[in-house]
């Protein structure tokens, strides 16, 4: 027979593992793995879309110049500094010339001794000229005599030969005169390619310009094609915009262009798409586009960042959803959508979206229809959902 205090202490731990059990049993339920998730919901609303987008760049000019010689030199002398104006035709430095002057002064030498050279077979040509009319002459003559037997025929083949030596003298000399015309400009293209050659170490400005860089000093030595100064036309600055590829639906030349820059946040200034690079860059998935400046700004540097948002032409009246409700499920693209208090995932078709974070709905949602935007973790099919105003502790992560 069981003792009435024993039975009274069976009982009571029973009642309180009963208790216990609920406890964990409501927990689970509540707030355990069992709870239902907790979600944040949205209907669907009608609205147009100001589309925009978005891409960062940096400051870039597009017509700027490489200054420096076409041989390898000393670099005499650099008559401007970093971040001076310059004018068309500006001396802007000049490279020690070396022996070019001796050799200027030694090939205006040759070429007046040619010249005396030439006016010397221009006279032989005239002496073998008057010397061959002669022959010619004294042929003629001799032929009339002989024909009335005035002088044998042995003198008439000798002024017949001094005839024909007349004539060879002055082939002679015409060619000598034509050898002598062209080393006189066999002489003069070497001068000119000389002066030229002489003329390339004094560096000039290309076009009205800004200083940029000064890459060599007096007394350095520099290759041919290495820059000296490097120029820019500052009235060419431009934003070259790197937009993602996924993002760029609508880029085309022409857009207006709002541009903020790192040194001027609170100042966006206005543009426009002058042009779109036709390769893309593969690597890192982007687009190029250069955006010129409405207006050349002053006190920007070239490689500042920039971030540039084009707008887009507006969209019509549609279907508008948060974009933090898009999901993807077994390759289709949609959103979770209640039915019953339950989710089900209802693939749709997407438009435009704007840069503060609305998608444009074309199809497969009705207006009434009621979407989840956040959740606190994976949804699927069915699941036991609660409708929450905000998820507390965070902003909520994606459904």
């Amino acid at each position: 027979m069981t003792h009435p205090p024993l039975l009274s202490r069976r009982l009571a731990l029973g009642a309180v593992a009963l208790v216990l059990i609920g406890a964990v049993v409501y927990v689970s339920l509540r707030t355990g793995p069992l709870a239902p998730i907790r979600v944040t919901v949205a209907h669907a609303k009608e609205g147009s879309l100001s589309p925009a987008i978005f891409g960062i760049g940096t400051v870039e000019a597009r017509r700027s110049w490489l200054v420096g010689p076409t041989v390898a030199g000393r670099v005499l002398s650099v008559k401007v500094d970093v971040g001076d104006a310059v004018k068309a035709g500006q001396l802007l430095a000049e490279m020690d010339p070396v022996d070019l002057e001796q050799r200027l002064a030694a090939l205006d030498a040759s070429m007046a001794r040619a010249g005396s050279a030439q006016v010397s077979a221009q006279a032989q040509v005239s002496d073998a000229t008057a010397r061959r009319a002669l022959a010619a002459a004294n042929t003629q003559r001799n032929q009339d005599l002989a024909r009335q037997n005035f002088i044998s025929t042995g003198a008439l083949e000798a002024k017949l030969q001094e005839q024909a030596s007349a004539e060879a003298a002055l082939q002679a000399a015409r060619a000598n005169l034509t050898g002598a015309g062209q080393d006189l400009t066999r002489l003069k293209a070497e001068r000119d390619a000389l002066a030229q050659q002489r003329s390339n170490v004094r560096l000039f400005a290309p076009a009205d310009a800004v200083v940029t860089t000064r890459d060599a000093e007096a007394g350095s030595t520099v290759v041919a094609g290495q820059p000296v100064l490097r120029l820019m036309d500052p009235g060419s600055l431009w934003v070259r915009m790197r937009v993602d590829q996924g993002r760029s639906q609508g880029l085309a030349v022409g857009l207006p262009a709002h541009i903020t820059l790192r040194s001027q946040p609170n100042t966006p200034l206005a543009g426009q798409v002058a042009r779109i690079e036709l390769l893309a860059d593969s690597v890192t998935e982007e687009r190029l586009a250069q955006v010129a400046f409405a207006q050349p700004p002053s006190g920007v540097s070239v490689g500042e960042m920039a971030e540039v948002t084009l707008d887009l032409p507006a969209t019509a009246s549609s279907l508008l959803l948060p974009n933090a409700s898009i999901q993807r499920q077994q390759g289709q693209t949609g959103v979770w959508r209640l039915r019953d208090n339950r989710p089900e995932f209802a693939p749709v078709q997407f438009g435009a979206s704007s840069l503060d974070g609305q998608v444009q709905v074309l199809g497969g949602l009705d207006k009434a229809d009621q979407v989840v935007i956040y959740s606190e973790k994976a949804l699927k099919t069915g699941a036991r959902i609660k409708v929450v105003d905000a998820l507390a502790g965070s902003t909520g992560a994606k459904p």
